[in-house]
């Protein structure tokens, strides 16, 4: 646990912005709505899966993130490997000049041999678990980058959970 402390803390605030058949869309919703009710309220750990090998979770992370559900809303928060990503957008490449984007907070990781560094993390927001979907990258060149991601596998961290009465 003691490597992950850093892996979902910020030590800035950040900001988030958040043509398939019919019959598709439908179903997608049906399982968002599905897997938006299967998370109660409460801080997760999950997996941070990418289509690169180049934008992922920080190793000192083990590929994982903090996924954060409160009233029924889902945000991701990831430790990326460094400070070359500098912006995300939830989306396409080609949306990505026009709309607002995902601002990257400074995180401290701490790897296994003790050494910590800084680098940036961003708090995404999540429509559903186990699902992917598009997310633009920023590089340090100014180049934006298409990416399929997905968060995945999420289990409720101890003392997380919302009591039976409701009150934290």
């Amino acid at each position: 646990l003691s490597l992950l402390a850093g892996c979902g803390a910020s030590s800035t605030a950040s900001s988030a912005a958040s043509g398939a058949a019919s019959s598709e869309a439908a179903s997608s919703v049906a399982s968002s709505a599905a897997e938006i009710a299967a998370l109660p309220d409460g801080v997760y750990t999950a997996d941070f899966d990418t289509d690169s090998s180049m934008f992922h979770a920080n190793e000192a992370c083990n590929g994982k993130g903090t996924l954060t559900v409160e009233n029924g809303q889902m945000t991701f928060h990831v430790s990326l490997a460094s400070t070359h990503i500098v912006n995300l957008y939830l989306g396409k490449a080609a949306d990505a000049a026009a709309n607002d984007w995902l601002q990257p907070t400074t995180d401290t990781v701490t790897y296994s041999d003790g050494t910590s560094e800084e680098v940036y993390g961003f708090d995404i927001p999540v429509s559903a678990v186990d699902a992917d979907f598009d997310l633009a990258i920023l590089g340090t060149k100014g180049k934006w980058y298409d990416h399929v991601v997905s968060v995945r596998n999420a289990v409720q961290q101890a003392g997380t959970a919302v009591p039976a009465d409701g009150t934290y």
